[in-house]
């Protein structure tokens, strides 16, 4: 019995359901390998992370992997993956294989989008196999979190015709010159379309379809087919919890060991679906419920560029609804030399800039992003009483200069 036949077998026996429930459970209990503090807040934002990582993956993985029926689809709503800006949508869609695709669309008014092709860990046929039991040892073998990028295309690289229209091939050869194209390997697993708003109240998304070149007809879904999607899933989510610990306390960061800074690496960044035409900054932050932590920082000439909150979870505090949690090139107040201040603290303090709620979080993590620059910038920090923010003197900050690993 081939694998395909298997998965096929495990999926009509119910083993490949309980399976995914089993990973799900395992995801879940993956807290106890947080080692520090946590609040109540952090437990229940855990277990909500953990539903919401449920819920984009089956969209992702099992809704939107059809491979006769490729769509670019959008995140799932309040989903907040690795420090995800709330002025971008994530367009993805699922390749079981790399075949060849076409995308079109209209460029619409938003600034800058950008097109990558990404590659994780994944075995042929992972519905023949269990894969709770091999726990997250299995992520080696099949990470779908673990998004390498192969290749990407701006939305500047794009030729866009009089009417607004372009056109991108996704193809391992090249279809030649006069075509915007984007490399697959055999191992491509999807793509992934980031687009960037300046103002979401007058901006006009890109309407994007793709398809397959060799036009192959809709095909119903199989047993074999949603025993992988389960595997898929149930993996993501697994895969999306080690991550977050990883990068709060494991090897991939470790910013509770180094919390109050902002690293910029383009290492850290591109572990997991990142392009390189940006600097991005990441760390830990902590303080008090009766404290403030103020950065400043002058940002250089860019596309774009934010600076956002988070929870030890990497998602946004305000996730699309309180118009709090960021700001970004087009929505923040500048000094009048340019500095940009942030203020962090459970009440805005009366000290102008740019004040950013925490949300009755103590730690979390943060991020600065400077997309389509080659310069980083310095940032400065204090951690201060609220109650006596006042003056800040640049000789008492806790944080001077950059990092860069």
């Amino acid at each position: 019995m081939d694998r395909h036949d298997m998965a096929r077998a495990r999926l009509n026996s119910g083993q490949a359901w309980d399976d995914f429930c089993d990973t799900l459970k395992l995801a879940g209990r993956h807290i106890a390998a947080i080692d520090g503090p946590l609040s109540d807040l952090d437990r229940a934002e855990w277990y909500r992370f953990m539903t919401r990582l449920a819920r984009s993956s089956m969209e992702r993985l099992i809704e939107n992997a059809e491979p006769t029926r490729p769509r670019l689809r959008d995140m799932v709503w309040r989903q907040s993956i690795n420090v995800q800006t709330v002025d971008q949508d994530h367009l993805m869609c699922q390749f079981d294989q790399a075949r060849d695709y076409r995308i079109t669309g209209t460029r619409g008014t938003i600034p800058y989008f950008v097109m990558a092709v990404l590659t994780c860990p994944a075995p042929d046929a992972p519905g023949a196999e269990d894969w709770a039991s091999q726990g997250f040892e299995g992520l080696a073998r099949f990470d779908p979190s673990n998004l390498k990028t192969t290749g990407f295309l701006a939305s500047q690289q794009i030729a866009v015709a009089d009417d607004g229209s372009f056109e991108v091939i996704l193809s391992q050869n090249d279809p030649g010159p006069g075509h915007a194209w984007l490399k697959l390997t055999p191992a491509t697993n999807c793509i992934l379309i980031r687009l960037t708003w300046r103002d979401r109240a007058h901006d006009i998304a890109p309407a994007m379809t793709i398809e397959r070149l060799d036009h192959a007809a809709p095909e119903p879904v199989t047993p074999a087919l949603i025993a992988d999607g389960l595997a898929w899933t149930g993996q993501a989510v697994l895969g999306y919890a080690e991550l977050v610990r990883n990068w709060w306390q494991g090897n991939q960061g470790n910013f509770a060991a180094k919390l109050n800074r902002l690293d910029y690496s383009r290492a850290q960044y591109l572990s997991n679906g990142g392009v390189p035409d940006r600097h991005v900054a990441f760390g830990g932050w902590e303080k008090r419920l009766d404290e403030a932590l103020v950065l400043e920082f002058t940002p250089p000439p860019c596309e774009y560029w934010n600076f956002q909150l988070c929870n030890m979870w990497q998602e946004n505090l305000d996730t699309f609804e309180d118009g709090n949690g960021w700001i970004n090139n087009s929505r923040h107040h500048a000094e009048p030399d340019g500095r940009v201040r942030v203020v962090i603290a459970e009440r805005d303090p009366g000290i102008g800039g740019n004040w950013i709620n925490s949300y009755g979080h103590e730690r979390g993590i943060w991020g600065l992003r400077l997309v389509q620059t080659t310069q980083t910038v310095p940032i400065m920090l204090w951690r201060v009483p609220l109650a006596d923010i006042g003056a800040l003197d640049p000789g008492t900050a806790v944080l001077t200069g950059q990092f860069v690993d």
